[in-house]
């Protein structure tokens, strides 16, 4: 059967495992991404909170959009199990540099895939995966910016509602470019 399989998909085994693999960490993103929302919503960081409540949507976004492609590829997409999220942070702070690092780890693995699509000569999953080379420069840039924001206004006196009201407004500017 699993032969049979093979033969109804391009996908090459490593390629589809690691397809499934960035699907879990996505819906592991955007579980995390809703835990700092509520975290946020929780501790009075309103306008953080909706950023990442839309970061949360985003992931899931994402996540189905692999998903959808191993099944349109023949694959067999797996439906992800998340746990262990964590749900507390130390500090205000501590939140976007937890995001920071998932950004940074996300594309790590999305560089993972199009190595291995490149190895495969899989030129179909590489056209695929560029998408998503392309959305983390954006995702990394946002996720810089904001912990940048710690530093520039400072934590002190109102420095933290100051920055939950710049947290929404820190955007990628290769966006304006590429939306024209």
């Amino acid at each position: 059967m699993k032969d049979l399989m093979r033969l109804r998909t391009s996908l090459k085994e490593e390629l589809q495992f690691a397809l499934n693999a960035q699907v879990k960490m996505e819906a592991e993103s955007s579980s995390k991404y809703l835990a700092m929302a509520a975290w946020c919503d929780r501790n009075g960081y309103s306008n953080s909170a909706d950023f990442f409540f839309t970061q949360a949507e985003e992931e899931r976004a994402h996540m189905l959009k692999i998903f959808k492609y191993i099944g349109d590829m023949g694959g067999v997409a797996v439906t992800p199990e998340v746990t262990n999220i964590p749900q507390e942070y130390p500090t205000f702070r501590s939140v976007f540099e937890t995001a920071l690092e998932q950004e940074i780890a996300v594309s790590q693995s999305i560089n993972r895939i199009v190595g291995i699509s490149r190895r495969n000569d899989d030129y179909a999953t590489e056209n695929f995966i560029q998408w998503f080379v392309k959305e983390q420069i954006e995702e990394e840039y946002i996720a810089r910016r904001q912990v940048e924001l710690f530093d520039v206004i400072g934590e002190e006196g109102i420095g933290r509602f100051t920055i939950d009201l710049e947290i929404p407004k820190v955007t990628y500017p290769g966006a304006a470019a590429e939306a024209e």
